[in-house]
Order: structure tokens, then sequence, then C-alpha cells
């Protein structure tokens, strides 16, 4: 006699369910990350674009495996990303974030400053694609988190100024599943070109990670020299 086969359990609680799993196995963040996370869900509409818990840990981890001396984060939004980035800094690192946005720079700028890394991150506002090329800098890190259409610029302006080794992690390459559709949005396809262009670029070694919204991870191979 067969038996019954239950349906599948929903595959959104699924994936719910393994977040809370992986949060409870993941080393906890500072207070002041935490309390930047909660004032951002609480306070921000769009606070999806703020990195996750599990994910800004991913991010501090890859700094304390770097140990970069030059970070450069284009997309500020409120802090969080680059508070983790400064965790795994060398002892006279900088983290350097760039974001047009006034009113969230000063609400990063207020978290940062109640933090140990208040002298370690320097901020810009403006146009990355202006401001990166007038900083005189080898950049060690690159994290790349803003406005969709210019992710291949971003990556254009910085290769140059990223050391040989050097790594750029471009969060969001997955948008929502978005990339598989047949009929592209704007910054779909602007995510979707710029996937390509890494993949097609035999100057780097690149990975995709699955994780959140997608982080595609890029390492400029040391035989890119000159």
């Amino acid at each position: 006699m067969s038996r019954r086969v239950a349906p599948a359990t929903n595959m959104n609680e699924i994936k719910n369910a393994l977040t809370e799993y992986a949060e409870r196995f993941t080393s906890g963040e500072s207070e002041v990350l935490r309390e930047l996370r909660e004032h951002c869900y609480a306070h921000y509409a769009d606070s999806s674009m703020l990195s996750g818990f599990v994910q800004g840990r991913l991010l501090a981890m890859f700094s304390q495996m770097v140990r970069p001396r030059v970070v450069l984060e284009i997309g500020t939004y409120l802090g969080y990303s680059a508070l983790c980035l400064a965790e795994g800094l060398e002892d006279d690192g900088i983290v350097i974030t760039v974001d047009i946005q006034e009113e969230t720079n000063r609400v990063a700028r207020s978290f940062v400053e109640r933090s140990e890394y208040r002298e370690r991150i320097e901020f810009h506002l403006g146009t990355a694609v202006d401001i990166i090329p007038t900083l005189d800098e080898t950049f060690d890190l690159v994290f790349i988190d803003a406005d969709k259409p210019n992710y291949s610029n971003y990556y254009d302006v910085v290769f140059d100024k990223l050391r040989n080794g050097g790594f750029i992690i471009a969060d969001n390459v997955l948008w929502s599943g978005r990339v598989l559709d047949d009929e592209k949005d704007v910054d779909t396809q602007a995510l979707h070109d710029f996937n390509i262009k890494v993949q097609a670029d035999e100057r780097v070694s690149n990975i995709m990670l699955p994780i959140r919204d997608g982080l595609m991870v890029v390492r400029k191979n040391q035989a890119s020299v000159g």
C-alpha cells in the first residue's frame, strides 16, 4: 500500500527558517551595529538596502582574511557595511566610503562616531565616478553596493587602483532572482551585464555566492600586471 506524501513546506518558510538557523550559529555583532540595524528596520522603508546580520558578518570575515590597509566602499547608506569592513583593517588602515545621500550620510556618521572606528572611516559625499579618480590610494578591497546601472562603470574606475591580488565584492548581483527573467528592467539588465562583464574578464578570478541577494567576489590576478 503506497503512502501519501505530504506537500512540501513552502520554500519561503524554509528559507526563513534556514536564515534564522544561520544567524543562530554566527558570531555576534557589536552593540553599535545591532543598534544601527534596529534603527534602520524601525525607521526606513528601504531597510533591505542595509547589509543583513549574516552578510555583515561575512563582510567582516572577508576583511579579517584580507587584512586591508585601504578599503573602498561605493554606497554608504547608513554605515553598517563600512563598520563591518573596518573590523579587519591593518593597524594603519582606513575605509573610504562614498555616497550621494546627505540625510542617510548624517545617520551613518553619527553611528560611526560612537564606534571604535570613528578615526578610521573616511566619508566622501558626491558622485563616486568623479570622486574615485581623485583618491591617491591603492585599494586592497572594494565593496560595490550603490546604483545598479553604474556597477560596470564602478568596476572600470576602480580596477587600475586595485592592487594585484586585491578583491572587489559586489552586492545584489542576483537582484531577488530577477536576473533570470527573460524581460529585464533597467536595473536588472545592468546587473546581468555586470555579471557577464566580470565572467568574461580574463584579468580576474570570480565566484558568485547566492547569499542573501547575491555577492560577486572578484580577485584581481597577479598576471594582470602591466
